[in-house]
């Protein structure tokens, strides 16, 4: 291991610790379960307080020193960043102390660019250090697929196979990654999203695939997580008062639970979290879990308005479970139940249904001009519940991340307040693009044959 760089293990704790570098590029851990820090380094409060005049990219730079400094030269990892972080992160004020984080303004219009973008860039630093080929594999329940996509497109060392699942993602979503072409694949699978996860899963646990030097880039990849805890510093060092005891409660909407991971991840490193508010769609087998304790998948998932919220088994639920000190594998089965009441303390979990998602964009709109789309929704309307049901000051900073740009769910705007969200400039032209794509069932052996043909 390098000195100054944090070492990883897996969640289902059978594998050999690793660097950052290798977690990185295996995405997941020889025994079938997803790597994690074993120490989480810690900011001061001074530090943390710093962060209140720097910009975006000098906070990223700052955590992943924290967590790989010692495998990337400064100047490098700053070059990185700052090629990775060159749009604007915009905190609009609600109401009273209330904010929203847009994250909606990168390549993609997705928060997923935050994480991709950074990753793509470590992939390609590292592989080109070793003369390296990857080919990654991903599974998307919406905007994932286009942000990876569009972060690795036309890196000569890497391939990239996106599967989605066919009726469960926007026109918008879908022609994001398949009017690319180039070093990107796109599959259309005739199932959910848990099916194409379960493929890909399968494919990483394939020996016979193993000279193609298989990757992943969802969020079960630690080189998603990290990028993520980014924003929470951010968030809170722009729009904290100053005063020794601030703090801040984020409220999250979840599907596959990496940006939530993230977030404890923020906590744990010193940020001043009072509680995470973790908005789910009708697929409620987190906040069911928190309830009772029970741990159970839904399967098949629910489909939503919310789409890439559809998950009935959340990859990252792991992680969660290691940061509580518990143990569960990747099926979902609990070898050693977390600290229930510790992770009670740090999190409130709700389910919106989309009769609720659907009111709340209306009512944003009509008392605030706030502008949501269906996971913002579900992130502003939890927070709303946990207002109303805890004891929340009336002047306690409150921060909900709205994760896509209403463009990306046109139809759904226009039913709902009756006009066109604006397009950005990520989006403009992308309705007359040539999609290319394929077409695939629910059958890993079509898929592995598919792969293999497509990468002898």
């Amino acid at each position: 291991m390098s000195i100054g760089s944090t070492v990883f293990r897996s969640t289902n704790l059978k594998a050999e610790p690793v660097s950052f570098e290798q977690a990185l590029l295996k995405g997941i851990a020889p025994d079938g379960g997803l790597y994690m820090p074993v120490d989480i380094p810690r900011f001061t409060s001074d530090e943390i307080l710093s962060f209140s005049s720097a910009p975006y990219y000098e906070i990223a730079f700052a955590v992943g020193k924290k967590f790989f400094g010692g495998e990337i030269p400064d100047a490098e990892l700053m070059r990185i960043v700052k090629d990775a972080y060159n749009y604007e992160v915009p905190l609009e004020k609600v109401y009273d102390n209330k904010f929203v984080m847009r994250l909606d303004r990168g390549p993609t219009a997705s928060f997923k660019d935050f994480a991709a973008r950074m990753m793509g860039r470590l992939m390609h630093y590292f592989l080109k250090r070793r003369s390296g080929k990857l080919v990654i594999l991903t599974a998307t329940s919406g905007d994932t697929g286009s942000a990876i996509a569009n972060a690795f497109y036309g890196l000569d060392n890497i391939e990239v196979v996106v599967l989605f699942p066919e009726k469960e993602v926007t026109a918008r979503q879908r022609k994001q990654m398949t009017t690319l072409g180039k070093n990107v694949r796109i599959l259309a699978l005739n199932g959910k999203f848990d099916d194409c996860q379960a493929l890909v899963k399968r494919a990483f646990a394939d020996p016979e695939l193993d000279y193609m030097n298989l990757s992943s880039a969802n969020s079960i990849n630690i080189g998603r997580l990290i990028p993520q805890t980014v924003y929470y510093f951010y968030g809170f060092a722009k729009l904290r008062d100053g005063k020794p005891d601030d703090d801040v409660i984020f409220s999250v909407p979840s599907g596959n639970f990496g940006d939530l991971c993230g977030g404890l991840i923020a906590k744990r490193m010193g940020l001043p979290v009072k509680k995470f508010v973790v908005a789910t769609n009708e697929n409620d087998e987190f906040p069911n879990f928190v309830d009772s304790g029970n741990y159970e998948k839904l399967e098949p998932s629910r489909n939503c308005i919310s789409s890439a919220m559809n998950v009935g088994h959340p990859s990252n639920i792991p992680r969660l479970v290691a940061l509580f000190g518990g143990n569960m594998d990747e099926k979902g089965d609990i070898h050693k139940q977390p600290d229930m009441d510790a992770l009670r303390k740090d999190i409130y979990s709700v389910s919106i249904d989309d009769k609720e998602t659907e009111k709340t964009i209306s009512d944003a709109w009509e008392k605030h001009r706030l502008l949501l789309e269906p996971h913002g929704s579900v992130g502003w309307a939890g927070l709303q519940h946990y207002i109303e049901n805890s004891d929340v000051a009336p002047g306690q900073l409150c921060v909900s991340l709205e994760t896509a740009h209403p463009a990306k769910f046109p139809d759904k705007i226009r039913e709902i307040l009756s006009f066109d969200p604006e397009l950005p400039p990520s989006l403009e032209g992308l309705d007359e693009k040539i999609e290319m794509f394929g077409n695939l069932n629910h059958d890993y052996d079509e898929f592995k044959l598919w792969l293999k043909e497509k990468f002898r």
